[in-house]
């Protein structure tokens, strides 16, 4: 059974269930940007650019400078920022224990896709070329952010690029043209995203001109062969729960290593309430245990 401390966050959440489909990106983005909390204590961040797309050096004391997280924020690939997910960067700096990068990439419906895709294979190369180890890089990301993480490594592996050590993905979108059954069976109980608002979502992030099928909207549908282990976590009360089930079995079919954790009881990227929710720290305290062998960090 979830924890006290979560029962009253859904309560919140539940209050404030959009009541409509209807999508208001600026109302969105400032509402992002006021729930993003802060940092940790000890915890900084550093603005700077990298391959062109500005983002924040985020670290904790004694942050391994070797190794680096590219991380990408959530909101529909319409919102979010470094401001909307202090909290949960935050945190997640202090459990991985190395240096993370958060790309501010462009944003619909003034840059559409492909443009978030771009920024992004734009900020990993310049990594690179900084002289970073693919080896002890990953990318990470939640919820557009996480699809967008899995869309860097196709068009990275498409690119013949060398590709980082892993994938942390919480909460990811994988598919822009909602097919999974959990849009149904979930819709009821997820309090965050309604399939009509996610549908006005993605046809602002694909533009007038923009395939759902692209396997860079949509990586889902994407080659998942050859790609470095990936770890999903996803709430249980998702309509987005499919998104994860089926990319982790399709990555397991194509030979590669998925490891999927379906969070009970859990609502989307549940891991913005750390600090205040166990069930939030438990789930980043597992990334870095995940994580930091793969990058080589102590």
């Amino acid at each position: 059974m979830a924890s006290p401390q979560f029962h009253k966050f859904l309560e919140l959440l539940q209050r404030n269930r959009p009541l409509t489909d209807e999508v208001k990106v600026d109302s969105m983005r400032r509402n992002l940007d006021k729930v993003g909390g802060k940092f940790p204590e000890g915890v900084t961040g550093i603005a700077d650019e990298v391959g062109g797309v500005p983002g924040e050096w985020i670290m904790a004391p004694g942050a391994d400078q070797g190794a680096v997280l590219l991380y990408f924020h959530g909101g529909g690939y319409v919102a979010g920022s470094v401001a909307s997910h202090r909290n949960l960067l935050g945190h997640l700096a202090q459990a991985v224990g190395c240096r993370i990068f958060a790309a501010e990439y462009s944003l619909a419906p003034e840059f559409p896709h492909p443009a978030p895709v771009n920024d992004a294979t734009a900020a990993y190369r310049s990594l690179v070329d900084q002289g970073y180890s693919p080896s002890r890089m990953a990318v990470a990301g939640d919820s557009a952010g996480g699809g967008l993480a899995m869309a860097t490594l196709l068009a990275l592996k498409e690119d013949k690029d060398p590709l980082p050590a892993a994938a942390v993905l919480i909460s990811p979108l994988t598919d822009c043209e909602g097919t999974g059954e959990s849009m149904t069976t979930k819709a009821s109980v997820d309090p965050m995203i309604t399939p009509g608002s996610l549908k006005n979502i993605m046809a602002l992030f694909l533009g007038p001109d923009g395939d759902p099928k692209d396997p860079l909207a949509s990586p889902l549908l994407g080659d998942l062969a050859g790609l470095p282990p990936v770890l999903i976590q996803v709430g249980e009360s998702e309509v987005l729960v499919d998104d994860s089930t089926r990319l982790a079995a399709k990555i397991t079919e194509a030979g590669g290593e998925a490891e999927l954790e379906i969070w009970p009881e859990m609502v989307h990227v549940w891991h913005g309430s750390a600090g205040f929710v166990p069930e939030s720290d438990q789930a980043i305290a597992r990334i870095g245990e995940w994580l930091k062998p793969k990058l080589s960090v102590s």
